[in-house]
């Protein structure tokens, strides 16, 4: 019986670890890459040590691909988050570096192959704040928004080659990344990935969790607009 195999890009640790774990126990094949090593120790994962922003991403993305081993799910988990620091911007590259372009990189590397052999699913994990306007944290925001647009224009490019992209939008979850004094409707790391298992199941183009959180930050994003327009 083949066994699926899935890569997980930026998984030693938050949702991407815990994913990693659930896929494992469930069954799948699981390569790994991260800027940290990995706690797992299991026959079935393979773990790779590289920040996504450096050269040796790439060569290990495309090692990866050369050994001719399908890999049947991708997931885009590396993402970063801080505030601005106008006096020293250095921080907002890195975080569109991260956020955005790891991801088209990982997803130049993976769908062509998923392409040729006509079936495949990409998962990146992006955030309500792509709808946000943001003074605190412009370049988390905006690298987000990037990241929403471009997945869920592949998912309408490649569906019809057999191909499967999701977007997955969450609010506050407990992990490391989640900033901020207030946080309403925070979900445990569990719960994320409990959501991140339906949408490998449904495959759908966008989801957003929890769903509780869509109107509020829909009447926030106009709020905020409306603050732009007439300051």
């Amino acid at each position: 019986m083949q066994v699926n195999h899935a890569l997980l890009i930026g998984n030693s640790d938050g949702i991407g670890l815990a994913t990693t774990r659930e896929l494992l126990k469930q069954g799948w094949r699981v390569t790994g890459i991260s800027r940290s090593d990995s706690p797992i120790k299991d026959k079935r994962y393979r773990h790779h040590k590289a920040k996504v922003q450096d050269p040796q991403f790439l060569k290990i993305l495309k090692s990866i691909m050369k050994t001719g081993e399908p890999i049947d799910l991708c997931i885009y988990c590396a993402g970063i988050g801080e505030l601005l620091d106008s006096n020293d911007m250095t921080s907002e590259v890195e975080t569109m570096e991260v956020n955005l372009m790891g991801m088209v990189k990982t997803a130049a590397a993976v769908i062509p192959i998923m392409v040729r052999n006509s079936k495949g699913h990409f998962i990146g994990l992006s955030s309500v704040a792509d709808v946000l306007l943001s003074a605190k944290a412009p370049a988390y925001h905006a690298s987000k928004a990037g990241l929403s647009n471009y997945l869920e224009s592949l998912a309408m490019a490649l569906r019809t080659r057999g191909i499967f992209v999701t977007n997955i939008r969450f609010g506050f979850v407990e992990t490391k990344l989640a900033k901020g004094d207030v946080k309403p409707f925070m979900m445990s790391t569990e719960q994320a990935v409990h959501h991140l298992m339906k949408c490998i199941a449904n495959k759908p183009a966008r989801y957003t969790a929890p769903r509780i959180i869509i109107p509020l930050v829909k009447f926030r994003s106009c709020m905020l607009r409306l603050r732009v327009l007439f300051s």
